[in-house]
């Protein structure tokens, strides 16, 4: 395996490590740097990446001026190494909030991490950080995005997760993708709250969604997501029908 860098947006880079092995059709595991005065890294990725990933940063900047690391939620793709990245990054701190902070952080991280409240900005330096509680969506309890206020871009987690291996960035709609893949994993928490999560997502404006898993999209954000939810709705009325018969 290799760990593909590209710069998705000015200073925005993805690092994805194509998986071929996993069914149907390979996965990506994709973690985002944010070159800054203060870089912020969002996903750790697994221990087992931590090679491969640390190694493409180091291509871009020092591992140790990394100043700020988060994640969707706590799950092994996305923070297994942390503590590896807290290693090499002697100033970094964990960011996140305050439920993954009192639930699990508090306890896993080697450093203190800091709570974050909902909506609060972090300003790092030519680029801002804005976090977003999105309890439930796509699944934990103290799942939580940002979103780059300058370039105007999303990170979605595992919201439009897609199977395969596509382009870092694609003007081509990734909803078809992003049902077909749930459809195979049924990993998102389907609760009533789900749909309207995703819809207060359109009101930051967003230009671009950056992917956990698959390819990031550019264009009309608005209605990658507003498509989303109409099918989360519709997923939930259908396991309601199904559970009511």
């Amino acid at each position: 395996m290799k760990t593909q860098v590209d710069e998705i947006a000015d200073g925005i880079f993805r690092l994805s490590t194509f998986t071929p092995d996993l069914p149907p059709s390979g996965f990506t595991f994709n973690q985002y740097l944010i070159r800054a005065d203060e870089p912020f890294l969002f996903h750790c990725g697994g221990r087992a990446l931590f090679p491969l990933v640390s190694s493409a940063v180091e291509s871009i900047l020092p591992l140790e001026t990394i100043r700020w690391i988060s994640f969707g939620h706590v799950e092994s793709d996305e923070c297994g190494s942390m503590n590896q990245w807290l290693s090499a990054a002697p100033a970094a701190q964990i960011v996140h909030g305050g439920i993954a902070c009192m639930v699990s952080l508090n306890d896993l991280a080697d450093r203190p991490p800091r709570p974050l409240e909902n909506n609060e900005v972090i300003d790092i330096g030519g680029k801002r950080i804005r976090y977003l509680d999105t309890p439930h969506v796509p699944h934990a309890w103290e799942s939580g995005l940002i979103f780059e206020e300058v370039t105007k871009t999303l990170f979605t987690g595992d919201l439009f997760t897609q199977f395969g291996d596509g382009p870092a960035l694609t003007e081509e709609s990734i909803v078809q993708a992003a049902i077909a893949a749930e459809e195979g994993f049924h990993a998102m928490a389907l609760t009533p709250t789900t749909a309207s999560t995703i819809r207060k997502l359109k009101d930051l404006g967003a230009a671009r969604l950056a992917v956990m898993h698959g390819s990031c999209f550019s264009g009309d954000c608005a209605a990658e997501l507003e498509a989303l939810a109409v099918y989360t709705d519709s997923a939930l009325n259908q396991a309601g029908s199904v559970g009511g018969n």
